[in-house]
């Protein structure tokens, strides 16, 4: 068995040797990330009357019965709409050995599209967690949020971790890393992991992020740096250090500080306290070892805060605490990190878009 942490890359390319991960199609070498999985959709897209968990007793295949209204082909793309529900199998599917569990989140372009993504396994009671020795198939939920989306098979919109026995880091753990190598520009706020803060005074002009329009074309997973912004998005300006979230939407924002993951860390961010008002920082996504970090051609990168606004508009306000990042400790080195290695696609990143979209005209 590997040592704990979470698994680099060549650990990975040992679990799938040994059956531990299989795959209807032959993993490609693109899919092994640093630190991660990415995980490709099956063929066929089921829509759901609604999102479920099957629950311990039963399988993904039995709720489908109950659930599903109709079956939609993705061997040539589709168009999953906005606002609907969709459970797509997976091509890859697991095996896992004895203390060792697994976790999911949306890649950083779907998050950035607001395209709700969410890890299922038979028998699950957790979205995006896989528990202690599964064996069995993997599911996605998707679920549109702002823009409906044409989507393929073959096409990677989650990713997946390997975590063997105990990964986290403490604060204790976290403090003197930060020591050695920094992890974050200016004073690291550490508490229950490294508390991150949102940009609302940029150091040149007043762009500070992007709203969501509501009634807008469809996107097509497979086009690249293809869209004008201008066509879904609504810039957000301030010169006041604040700005108020209006319920229901969806945001782009950045935060202050400027983030690195050293090469033995991996990361996820978790969203903050409700209490802390009326949003949330998007759904949970990982950081791979080497993110922002010097040596992998970054210089410090700014996490992208994908924010929904709740019930009521909220203020909010420059350097206020949005979010978290969780430390954990990797297995061993990766052979490859994240930024230079493996040409990563927001290394280095600001305030910025996924990938579908062309650059902001000036």
């Amino acid at each position: 068995m590997p040592n704990a942490g979470v698994l680099a890359d060549h650990q990975i390319k040992d679990l799938l040797s040994k059956g531990a991960i299989s795959a209807a199609q032959a993993i490609a070498d693109g899919q092994i990330q640093p630190a991660s999985l990415d995980l490709r959709l099956g063929s066929k897209a089921f829509r759901v009357r609604a999102s479920f968990l099957p629950g311990q007793q039963r399988t993904v295949a039995e709720r489908l019965k109950d659930f599903q209204m109709h079956e939609v082909d993705l061997t040539e793309g589709a168009v999953l709409e906005k606002g609907c529900v969709y459970v797509v199998p997976l091509q890859e599917s697991l095996a896992l050995p004895a203390g060792m569990t697994a976790a999911a989140s949306a890649k950083s372009s779907i998050g950035r599209l607001d395209l709700l993504t969410r890890i299922i396994t038979d028998h699950g009671v957790e979205f995006d967690r896989v528990p202690e020795g599964y064996k069995g198939p993997l599911f996605v939920e998707i679920c549109p949020r702002s823009f409906s989306v044409v989507a393929c098979e073959g096409q990677m919109l989650n990713q997946i971790i390997f975590r063997n026995g105990r990964t986290r880091m403490s604060d204790d753990a976290l403090s003197a890393l930060h020591a050695k190598t920094p992890i974050v520009d200016g004073d690291a706020v550490i508490s229950d992991g490294l508390g991150f803060s949102v940009d609302l005074r940029p150091a040149q002009g007043t762009l500070v992020g992007y709203r969501a329009k509501p009634h807008t074309g469809v996107i097509d997973l497979a086009q690249l740096a293809h869209y004008d912004p201008a066509e879904f998005w609504e810039e957000v300006h301030t010169d006041k250090g604040w700005i108020i979230l209006d319920p229901g939407a969806f945001y782009i924002l950045v935060s202050r500080e400027a983030i690195v993951i050293p090469p033995m860390q991996a990361a996820e961010m978790a969203p903050y306290l409700a209490m802390v008002g009326e949003f949330r920082v998007h759904y949970a996504g990982f950081f791979d070892p080497g993110f922002g970090y010097a040596q992998a051609g970054g210089t410090g990168s700014r996490g992208v805060l994908e924010v929904r606004c709740h019930e009521a508009p909220f203020v909010l306000e420059h350097g206020q605490i949005v979010g978290r990042l969780v430390y954990e400790h990797m297995s061993d080195a990766p052979a490859a990190l994240y930024g230079a290695d493996i040409k990563s696609n927001y290394q280095g990143q600001g305030l910025k878009l996924s990938k579908h979209f062309a650059a902001p005209k000036d």
